[in-house]
């Protein structure tokens, strides 16, 4: 009797389904003790179940070291991951503005707090490395349109040069004295390529 293949779906049944979690957790587990023994890797394994308890495994080095790696290999999307975090938080820029503004004018200055005064610092460092961060994309896909067109008319400029060196011009240097003479006095034309 060979197993039966089970239809990946939601087991509708809580208690089936913590069993399952916790056979299939402790199997995947075991297959990346495994992996890690026979690629000599270091693997981390974080499950969090349907109640909310979190198990987690590591082969190879210690969790918090793997979890560093991760950290340093995915800075700049964990960056931007914190920054889209601090966008929703915030109002919108125009709001923010409008906002500072207003309680910035002379009339209001002495009712605001410290705590408002760091609150909309955050807040605007936050909008400003937004911007920033756009103007920097734009620049970026400006610059990639600018190369894709110099490497095209480079392209272009190889084919013509191309087309044109495979033609010979006749170059008749008459005053400068630089052509030679054959013995009966007269001039001879030297042909000479475009591009040597």
């Amino acid at each position: 009797m060979g197993r039966r293949k089970v239809e990946i779906k939601r087991i509708e049944n809580k208690s089936s389904r913590q069993v399952t979690f916790s056979k299939r957790r402790k199997g995947l587990i075991e297959k990346a003790r495994q992996l890690s023994i026979l690629c000599e890797s270091s693997i981390a394994v974080v499950a969090v179940s349907g109640s909310g308890k979190l198990y987690d495994s590591a082969s190879g080095d210690n969790m918090s070291k793997i979890i560093d790696r991760y950290e340093i290999h995915h800075a700049d999307e964990l960056k931007a991951l914190d920054l889209a975090e601090k966008i929703r938080n915030y109002l919108p820029h125009k709001e923010l503005l409008e906002i500072v503004q207003s309680k910035l004018e002379e009339s209001n200055v002495d009712n605001v707090s410290v705590d408002s005064l760091i609150s909309m610092e955050e807040q605007l460092e936050t909008a400003l490395s937004v911007i920033r961060a756009k103007k920097t994309e734009l620049m970026m896909e400006d610059m990639k349109s600018l190369q894709e067109r110099e490497k095209l008319l480079i392209e272009e400029n190889q084919i013509l040069a191309s087309q044109v060196g495979k033609k010979t011009f006749l170059v008749i240097e008459g005053d400068r004295g630089m052509s030679r003479e054959n013995g009966s006095g007269n001039k001879v034309p030297e042909t000479l390529s475009l591009l040597k």
